[in-house]
């Protein structure tokens, strides 16, 4: 069922301004109860109790209730790893008359999933999803496409988010390794697309440096994605001639992005920042003492395409407070330029109106 979009604005737009007008300097955020705006997450939070069960076959039968209390979460699932490959090895053994040759390798598939909504996935990925032996998903892959995976294969889930990582980066890669050498299909599902700020480029090259096929699957980027679904085009002739993506990733942690240069800071590019919550104060500052005008639009959508989707619209220089104010959490996906004011969401308000100058909406 097609969902609908209730939007919470403090006033109602203004039929007679230009599409690309600006908001009133006054802003005042109408807040709507956080409780009433969301439901469970869309996607596989660490410590939820679905994610446990999905994997189940990894855990012995005397942690499996219990979710919450794994304080070695790697040992306790070692053992039916190590089965699980014993295996797949006997298989090919038998394959190959007692011996494992090189040609009985299996394959890797890194494969995007877009930015939630299963019906951007592409034929190619469910297909590949479709025949996986063994799939090694991420936090942002969302519920919806892991019910795509058929019921006798294998799922393993290596997501990461701040503050806990289920798996280090090395360790991801000798996990494809071995059951890959074991002669397993295995499917490494990825939120959005692999090789944009998905560390697919390195497990791609480690894997074919030990000489495993690996085949890269392209999905439907948040950028493009989210963007499409708020009706902004990234580009835009006459008011966006190129777009750029960023991480709002920082350095240990901390709140300061990684790079903000003074060319990024143009009006005619549009920018998306990927992980960019925690960093935002810092970037918006630094856009705007570089010389990008602090009334330039932008949006800040979490959890975007999904039926959990909130979205915060607001001139540069408030972007911060709303996004405070509506509590946005990770993921959450920004946009920045002018090209965010040709959204039919975009609010274009009367400059007599001091009051609605943010607004917020949610998808339900």
């Amino acid at each position: 069922m097609a969902s609908k979009t209730l939007r919470h604005f403090s006033s109602s737009p203004s039929q007679s301004q230009p599409r690309l007008s600006h908001p009133s300097s006054s802003l005042r955020l109408k807040r709507t109860p956080i409780s009433a705006l969301l439901s469970s997450s869309p996607f596989t939070e660490f410590n939820s109790k679905s994610r446990y069960q999905r994997d189940s076959w990894v855990y012995s039968s005397n942690h499996e209730n219990n979710f919450e209390s794994k304080s070695n979460e790697i040992a306790t699932q070692l053992p039916e790893l190590k089965k699980l490959l014993e295996a797949l090895r006997a298989s090919r053994r038998k394959e190959n008359g007692g011996e494992i040759e090189n040609h009985g390798l299996g394959r890797v598939a890194l494969v995007g999933t877009g930015p939630g909504d299963p019906e951007l996935l592409t034929v190619k990925a469910v297909r590949a999803i479709e025949q996986a032996d063994l799939i090694l998903y991420d936090r942002l892959v969302s519920n919806d496409v892991l019910d795509l995976v058929r019921s006798d294969a294998r799922l393993l889930y290596v997501g990461k988010t701040a503050g806990y990582h289920s798996r280090t980066q090395e360790e991801i890669h000798e996990l494809l390794l071995s059951f890959a050498e074991a002669g397993a299909n295995v499917v490494r599902l990825k939120g959005g697309d692999p090789l944009v700020f998905g560390r697919g480029g390195e497990e791609m090259d480690f894997l074919q440096q030990q000489g495993i096929k690996v085949e890269v699957i392209p999905g439907i980027t948040s950028a493009s994605g989210i963007a499409a679904e708020l009706g902004i085009p990234l580009t835009h002739r006459g008011i966006a001639n190129s777009v750029r993506f960023l991480t709002g990733h920082s350095r240990n942690g901390g709140t300061d992005p990684l790079f903000v240069a003074e060319n990024v800071a143009d009006q005619d590019t549009t920018l998306v920042i990927y992980m960019g919550l925690s960093t935002l104060p810092s970037l918006a500052l630094k856009l705007m003492k570089h010389g990008l005008p602090s009334e330039t639009p932008a949006v800040a959508v979490e959890r975007g395409t999904t039926p959990q989707q909130r979205t915060v619209f607001a001139k540069l220089e408030d972007l911060v407070n709303g996004v405070k104010s509506a509590e946005l959490v990770s993921p959450t996906l920004i946009i920045i330029g002018n090209v965010v004011a040709l959204s039919p969401l975009w609010p274009c308000l009367s400059q007599n109106n001091v009051e609605g100058s943010l607004a917020t909406e949610v998808k339900v």
